[in-house]
């Protein structure tokens, strides 16, 4: 096993590796915006290091989504699905994807093989980061989603159910952790406080003991943060009981509330499960309780016209005169998602300059303007690469 940091030191890798290996499997994992990018590294790559005994493997969610854009991007395998069952047979294969579930690959004739996705496994039968190679990284507690949103691809990647990691199995992680000599614990979730759930409803019972656990594996010396980066929290989640189990088990004093729109129809049209009105809640409740309030709101959503572009904007401008900080996204018209065929995000000028505004006061922050880029990409690929049977007609919100 290697790490290659750059291209460079991974072809160094490739060289070495496969002047003795049998086979030697690249394997690489991203998401959907960084897709195009990665492929000019791979030809990089390939150009300094290449063999016949070489394969480039791709897993995450978008080889998952788009696995024939994967292979004609330069991969020679895509991993679909989970890839943890996947990569282990692959390797007991020694490379030969033949009859593996998991993959999709071009055979002799350039024909693509689709294999089936693999069986999906309980979470506690992998370790959430690698002591081995002492590579750690915020812990995954909860894979799936049964808010199966529009414009979103783990619910559609992975299910639209929760699997969440047993509270012994992630008290073992935080036991590592802290011999290791780290304090920060993190967690990877869709939505923190459906841990332990199997409804759209929180179960806050399982989630102080996981608080709980976690606070004591970690020593006092260390923190847990729960509802901010990397995860989130539901707005119609928040409660004061909630909130005061952030406060008395975590270290952050602010969370994330995933708004995405401030207008009713658009939330409606997104599947959301939520209305405006739970997210005024929501920041209320959290500026009352202490916490710095981040909202996620999304501009440009499929079938959004100007009276809801307005509506998203007065709620910003209400959130943040009551103390939040607005996270601003662009649309992406991700692979894998309900929405993948939508046009790409389209934010007015007059938008830009208001939304320019808030985050001069400080009230608004993101990557919004270079995921307008990332989008218009996205969008080109799926009309390259058009879903059999589907239409690319977008209704508005009226129609729909």
């Amino acid at each position: 096993m290697r790490f290659g940091e750059t291209p460079e030191a991974t072809a160094a890798h490739i060289r070495a590796a496969s002047a003795t290996a049998s086979r030697v499997l690249v394997l690489w994992s991203f998401y959907s915006p960084d897709a195009e990018a990665l492929a000019r590294e791979l030809a990089q790559i390939r150009a300094l290091a290449d063999a016949p005994n070489v394969a480039h493997l791709a897993g995450g969610v978008h080889a998952t989504a788009e696995p024939v854009q994967t292979l004609d991007a330069g991969w020679d395998i895509a991993a679909v699905g989970e890839g943890e069952t996947t990569l282990l047979s692959l390797v007991d294969a020694v490379g030969d994807p033949t009859g593996i579930p998991g993959l999709a690959y071009r055979d002799a004739t350039g024909a693509v093989v689709r294999t089936g996705r693999p069986q999906r496994r309980p979470l506690d039968e992998f370790r959430g980061f690698s002591l081995r190679w002492d590579r750690f990284n915020a812990l995954e507690i909860t894979r799936g989603c049964v808010f199966s949103c529009r414009f979103c691809q783990t619910p559609f990647m992975f299910s639209a159910k929760f699997r969440h990691r047993s509270v012994a199995n992630v008290r073992w992680h935080v036991d590592a952790m802290r011999r290791r000599g780290l304090r920060d614990v993190r967690f990877i979730t869709p939505t923190a406080l459906s841990y332990g759930s199997q409804t759209d409803e929180p179960n806050l019972d399982a989630v102080e003991e996981l608080l709980a656990s976690c606070r004591e594996g970690i020593g006092p010396d260390g923190r847990v943060f729960f509802g901010s980066f990397p995860s989130e929290i539901r707005p119609e989640h928040v409660s004061r009981e909630a909130l005061r189990l952030v406060r008395k088990y975590c270290a952050n004093n602010n969370i994330i509330v995933g708004a995405q729109s401030g207008s009713d129809r658009v939330l409606d049209a997104a599947k959301r499960g939520h209305g405006v009105e739970e997210v005024k809640r929501a920041v209320r409740l959290g500026v009352e309780e202490g916490f710095r309030i981040n909202v996620d709101m999304i501009f440009g959503m499929p079938g959004e016209d100007q009276a809801d572009v307005d509506a998203s904007l007065g709620l910003a401008r209400e959130l943040a005169d009551v103390g939040a900080r607005i996270h601003a996204h662009t649309f992406m018209p991700l692979p894998g998602t309900p929405w993948r065929d939508a046009p790409p995000g389209d934010v007015a000028p007059e938008t830009i300059r208001e939304v320019d505004r808030l985050s001069q006061h400080g009230a608004l922050y993101g990557h919004w303007q270079r995921q307008r880029d990332h989008a218009a990409r996205l969008a080109a690929a799926a009309e390259a690469y058009p879903r059999p049977g589907k239409s690319r007609t977008i209704l508005p919100l009226a129609d729909r």
